[in-house]
C-alpha cells in the first residue's frame, strides 16, 4: 500500500471513529456548553501522555505548530459549542451533515491561502448544496424533526465556519499530531469555560450516568478520532480531507436512527442526499490528461481525487 493510501485510510477511519461524536452528545443528556467542556476536559490527560510520547521520539514542537495551535484552540472551542446547539436543536444526524458544510469553505479558503484551486464543478455545486441546507431547515416542511430547525440550520452554518478555520490551521502548523492537538485541547477547554455563559451556560458537575457518556466521548472522537485526523490533515490536500470527513455525517445519521431513534422527515432526508450528493459531485476533479510523450506515474493523479 502506498504512503498516500496509508494517509488517506487513517482519516477514513479517523473521520468513523469522530461519527459517534453526535449521538455520545445527545445520550449523555447534558447541555450543549456541559458536552462541549468536558469531552476536552477530560481529554486533557490522555493527550498529554500522547504529546509527552510524541516529544520523546521527535523532540521539541516547532514554535511555529505552537503557535498555531492556541488559535486552533479558539476555533475549535466555537466549533463545539455552535455544533452541540445545532445537536439540540435539529437532532445528531442532521446537525451533523449541516456542520460540514465546511468541504466548500475550506476549498474557497484553501484556494486564496494554499493556491489549490476548487474546480468548476465545486463551483456548480455550491448552490445545490444550500439548497439541501434550505430542506433540511423544515421552511417549506411542516413534519420537520427537531425542535427548532431553523436555528439548527444557523447553529450548523456557523459549525461549518468555524470547522473550516480549524482543518486550514491545523493544515498550516505542522505535520505532529499529538502535540498540536495537546495545546489545541487544552485552549478549548479554557475558551468553552469562559464562553459558556453565551452559549447557555455549563454545569460543572454533571452526575452519572452523564459522566460516563461524556468520558467515552472525550476518549473515543475526541483522542482517537481527532487524533488520526490531526494525523492526515497536513499529509493530504485540504479539500480532500474535507471530503473524507463526510464520512461522518452519513454514519451518525445512520447511528442516529438506529441509537436514538431520530427521525427527519421525507424532506430533511432528502436535503440530506442533496448536500451528500452535491459534496461528492463538488469535490472531484476530473482525470487530467497525461502530457503527450510523457511517462504516467502516481505524482499525476489529481490532488483532490478520492481513493
Amino acid at each position: 500500500m502506498s504512503a498516500h493510501r496509508r494517509i488517506v485510510l487513517i482519516a477514513i477511519v479517523g473521520a468513523l471513529v469522530i461519527s459517534t461524536s453526535a449521538p455520545l452528545v445527545r445520550l449523555s443528556g447534558v447541555s450543549p456548553a456541559t458536552s462541549a467542556l468536558f469531552r476536552c476536559a477530560y481529554a486533557i490527560p490522555p493527550m498529554l501522555v500522547l504529546a509527552w510520547l510524541e516529544r520523546r521520539r521527535l523532540g521539541p514542537m516547532p514554535r511555529r505548530a505552537l503557535l498555531y495551535a492556541w488559535p486552533v484552540g479558539v476555533v475549535f472551542a466555537l466549533d463545539l459549542l455552535f455544533w452541540h446547539h445545532a445537536i439540540d436543536y435539529v437532532g445528531a444526524g442532521l446537525a451533523t451533515v449541516l456542520g460540514n458544510l465546511q468541504v466548500f469553505i475550506v476549498a474557497f479558503a484553501a484556494w486564496a491561502l494554499f493556491r489549490e484551486r476548487p474546480s468548476t464543478r465545486l463551483m456548480v455545486a455550491t448552490p445545490v448544496v444550500f439548497g439541501g441546507v434550505v430542506l433540511i431547515s423544515g421552511v417549506f416542511d411542516s413534519a420537520a424533526y427537531g425542535s427548532d430547525p431553523v436555528m439548527g440550520v444557523l447553529a450548523g452554518i456557523a459549525t461549518s465556519v468555524s470547522y473550516a478555520a480549524f482543518l486550514l490551521l491545523m493544515k498550516g502548523g505542522s505535520d505532529r499530531a499529538a502535540g498540536p492537538l495537546a495545546h489545541a485541547t487544552v485552549v478549548a477547554a479554557i475558551s468553552i469555560a469562559v464562553l459558556s455563559p453565551l452559549f447557555g451556560g455549563a454545569d460543572f458537575t454533571p452526575s452519572w450516568p452523564a459522566h460516563a457518556w461524556l468520558l467515552l466521548l472525550a476518549l473515543g472522537p475526541q483522542v482517537l478520532g481527532w487524533s488520526l485526523i490531526s494525523f492526515s490533515l497536513p499529509r493530504q490536500p485540504a479539500a480532500l480531507t474535507a471530503l473524507l470527513l463526510l464520512i461522518q455525517p452519513m454514519t451518525t445519521v445512520a447511528l442516529s436512527a438506529v441509537a436514538l431513534g431520530e427521525r427527519p422527515s421525507t424532506l430533511q432526508l432528502a436535503g440530506c442526499v442533496v448536500i451528500v450528493l452535491g459534496v461528492l459531485y463538488g469535490s472531484r476533479r476530473p482525470p487530467q490528461p497525461a502530457l503527450a510523450g510523457a511517462v504516467e506515474h502516481d505524482e499525476q493523479v489529481p490532488k483532490t481525487s478520492t481513493v
